[in-house]
């Protein structure tokens, strides 16, 4: 059935969702009121997911919208926020009544789950993509910055590093293993990243800076560099590679994957030693699942890899939209 812009809204985006108290005006106007609360700053973040670029051609709408909305919440997870409101912009060829279910469906479980409220959005026709758009609240001077490194500060990563691009070679074929739970478990880490909203929140308090690994970790950490004028030392064999890799992968296979492919939406962080025994107690906790990979040094040092305590040469750079 072919549906009309606004019918498209009315039918699967225009759901009962639990009005929040900062809401003044949502979905059915021109644009959505939001009223931010005392003591606040906004955190905004928008991410646009072309097919053939950022999904491939034979996504299923669930995991796509999975993916939407996770990818945009990586990046609030990175600057400490709370996610609150989301806006939505479709672009797609038709107006596919049972792919536009599926959608929704799967997209307003995901924000379910992290209390987001939708108040907006565009639907157009033309080529598949999503551009998504999403709001978060921190305290004033609170939020985490790729700038705030300092020498002397140590290097952590959450999780684990390299599954999601297997995952995604697994996907185009690229690679092959024979073990289905494997391969599934694999592929599910690229189509499913999990955002790390929870402790990116609990950073927020012993952190310097810190950024979502989106591009390779090469990439990622080179932002926080550039932009707190540091370098680093990297410890190729304390990288947070998963024993499902390192099992069923040689390993310039893993460490390729974990530098320099992305799409992990993990956190790469900095704290500062004072705080070290702060960051062990959330471990122990289990607030957080991180790893020390290395310190961050001089600017004029630059960033410094090593494997078995020998310097290398590693000349992948991560993804780059326009290379």
């Amino acid at each position: 059935m072919n549906y009309t812009e606004f019918e498209i809204i009315s039918q699967y985006f225009q759901r009962n969702q639990r009005k929040d108290h900062n809401e003044i005006q949502g979905i059915g106007d021109d644009s959505a009121l939001i009223k931010i609360p005392e003591k606040k700053i906004l955190a905004i973040t928008t991410d646009t997911l072309v097919e053939g670029t950022h999904f491939l051609r034979n996504i299923s709408a669930k995991d796509l919208a999975y993916k939407t909305v996770a990818v945009n919440l990586s990046d609030l997870a990175a600057m400490g926020a709370n996610p609150k409101w989301t806006t939505l912009s479709i672009t797609m060829p038709k107006s596919d009544s049972i792919w536009l279910e599926k959608f929704s469906i799967s997209l307003f479980h995901v924000l379910k789950k992290f209390n987001i409220k939708l108040i907006g959005g565009d639907t157009n026709c033309g080529p598949l993509s999503i551009t998504l758009s999403l709001y978060g609240l921190l305290e004033k001077n609170t939020a985490l910055l790729r700038s705030n490194a300092r020498v002397g500060d140590l290097v952590y990563v959450t999780g684990t590093l390299g599954d999601s691009a297997a995952g995604l070679f697994l996907l185009k074929k690229k690679i092959f293993i024979k073990d289905l739970n494997i391969k599934n478990y694999l592929i599910k880490k690229h189509l499913h990243p999990i955002p790390r909203v929870h402790e990116g929140r609990a950073l927020r308090k012993i952190a310097n800076s810190a950024i979502d690994i989106s591009d390779g970790l090469i990439s990622d950490l080179g932002h926080i560099l550039k932009n707190s004028k540091c370098g680093a030392n990297i410890n190729l064999n304390t990288l947070p590679i998963s024993k499902v890799l390192t099992d069923n992968f040689k390993n310039h296979y893993c460490l390729d994957w974990a530098l320099s492919v992305g799409e992990d939406y993990e956190l790469c962080f900095t704290i500062p030693p004072k705080n070290i025994q702060k960051l062990d107690l959330m471990i122990k906790k289990c607030l957080i699942n991180c790893t020390c990979i290395g310190y961050i040094t001089h600017f004029e040092k630059g960033l410094n890899l090593f494997f078995n305590k020998k310097k290398i040469i590693f000349k992948k750079k991560g993804f780059n939209h326009f290379n």
